[in-house]
């Protein structure tokens, strides 16, 4: 198999990339947009599929919460897996699940057949995102080409996801089983060319055994927290229930913990959370998708509900802020090789505070151009920033056998940070719900959720700001490679070495 890169006759000009590394990047990226459509088109479709279906509003939360208590609990599991048993193989074996679940999932006719296959569908998840991410943390050298590798992977979440808002708009009219289906089809024809395209990769080798016992811990310790969680709200956060869970989470982590210090191949090398770096980026990624995810909540809310907007409508508002991201998604590898991921995230969480702070002046009768918008656009040049300078500065220095397991640690801050934040937002605003529910008085109740939110993000910008008191690494900005060496490195990944 020839290298994925081509290297001009100059040392000093620009590796270039090849059709065949196009393609690739592409498969992977196929994945991380249906793992966001899916996300953000079921929650449009959720009263079609109750009024279909005779599902309670109890049950139906479950269609969402299903999704994320898979992709949440098993995302340790399918990071370390993808390393151990090949990333090639996960990914495409995960991904042919997805298809195959989409589909179940729009021909069913009953509540719990329909949360299972949400169920499956997050698993799969589970397993594609770690899988794809080391893919590309092993195919694209350290520097400027994984920069920009990336910037485009991360930028296709963002364009995933505000395209599911407007399609699952759209499709809804006709029929909810179309959100379901439409999945499936992208999902076989990614399928189709990532056994073409993707390169091998050999399972790992001398990796000490399986570690059996951490990953029945750490999968069990990570579905009951993301099970608690999205049940507090329902059950009450005081709730003895929820108290003996959040208890039964810590011994479980605490038992985890000790299993992985002593084990010879452990789940997670707790060595790598020594980083000052990484726990910025897994803190900051928790920080940064809790926040947006409470406040897309309210603002969804308030749009729908208090302005009489429709559900297209509402997509609408939230579209420009996707199109920045996607516009943008070709500059920001470079804007990182010159600035450092640290600075782009402190920057980028300030704009998102500046954006959650400006949409607190929303009235009952906004001006849509100059009141929402302006925090729109903030938010989303916040989110192209911010993510894909998460995944650069978690994925750097570390090891090509152990990227798997950093992808997987990654995404599983972000879906428990988005489970967590969002039951404390909706707790926020439960609590201060008005009982003579006029408009006016609703939306002073989802004021006190918007500050819940920017709080949140302010965390992050203050948890990020202490990463410019150090020196900024190297790593994090361009690694100095001839270009004869870059050439060999992708070769060797290509052809499975």
């Amino acid at each position: 198999m020839t290298s994925p890169l081509t290297t001009p006759a100059s040392p000093s000009s620009t590796v270039r990339w090849t059709p065949r590394l196009w393609g690739t990047l592409l498969v992977l990226c196929a994945a991380m947009f249906l793992d966001a459509l899916d996300v953000s088109m079921v929650g449009v479709a959720l009263p079609s599929i109750g009024s279909d279906l005779g599902l309670s509003t109890s049950t139906l939360q479950w269609i969402v919460s299903g999704y994320i208590l898979g992709y949440g609990g098993l995302l340790l599991l399918g990071g370390r897996t993808a390393d151990l048993l090949g990333r090639r193989q996960v990914f495409l074996i995960a991904l042919g699940v997805f298809a195959l679940a989409s589909l179940l999932g729009g021909l069913v006719d009953s509540g719990p057949l329909l949360i299972a296959s949400r169920f499956i569908k997050g698993l799969s998840a589970a397993f594609t995102a770690p899988a794809g991410l080391s893919i590309i943390t092993t195919t694209f050298p350290e520097g400027p080409l994984r920069n920009r590798a990336l910037s485009i992977y991360t930028t296709c979440a963002a364009t995933g996801f505000s395209m599911g808002l407007v399609l699952s708009g759209l499709l809804t009219e006709a029929s909810w089983r179309l959100t379901m289906l439409l999945p499936a089809p992208i999902a076989l024809i990614a399928l189709v060319a990532g056994l073409k395209l993707l390169p091998r990769s050999e399972r790992e080798k001398d990796h000490n055994g399986y570690d059996v016992p951490g990953a029945i811990l750490g999968t069990a310790s990570m579905l009951l927290l993301v099970f608690t969680v999205v049940q507090a709200p329902e059950v009450g956060w005081a709730s003895a229930r929820t108290l003996l869970s959040f208890l039964a989470v810590a011994a479980l982590l605490t038992v985890f913990v000790l299993v992985e210090r002593r084990s010879a191949g452990p789940l997670i090398r707790l060595g790598v959370l020594r980083s000052g770096s990484q726990i910025r980026a897994q803190l900051g990624a928790m920080a940064f998708f809790g926040s947006y995810v409470g406040f897309q909540f309210l603002a969804t809310l308030y749009m729908q509900s208090l302005l009489g907007w429709s559900a297209l409508h509402t997509a609408l508002a939230f579209l420009p802020a996707g199109a920045l991201v996607a516009v943008s998604s070709t500059k920001v590898g470079a804007i990182v090789d010159r600035f450092g991921t640290q600075r782009l995230i402190a920057g980028g969480f300030a704009l998102m505070v500046l954006g959650y702070a400006l949409f607190l002046r929303v009235d009952l009768d906004p001006v849509y151009a100059s009141v929402i918008l302006p925090s729109m656009l903030l938010i989303g040049a916040a989110c192209a920033l911010v993510f894909p300078s998460l995944n650069i500065q978690a994925t750097n220095g570390v090891d090509d056998h152990e990227q798997g397991m950093v992808s997987g640690l990654l995404n599983t801050s972000v879906q428990v940070g988005g489970a967590l934040f969002l039951a404390v937002v909706t707790a926020v605003v439960t609590a201060g719900a008005p009982a003579d529910p006029t408009p006016q008085a609703v939306l002073d109740s989802y004021r006190p959720g918007f500050m819940v939110a920017a709080g949140i993000a302010l965390a992050g910008l203050l948890i990020s700001l202490t990463g410019l008191r150090t020196r900024r690494p190297q790593a994090s900005v361009v690694v100095a490679r001839s270009t004869q060496a870059t050439s060999q490195e992708a070769e060797r990944v290509a052809v499975g070495d």
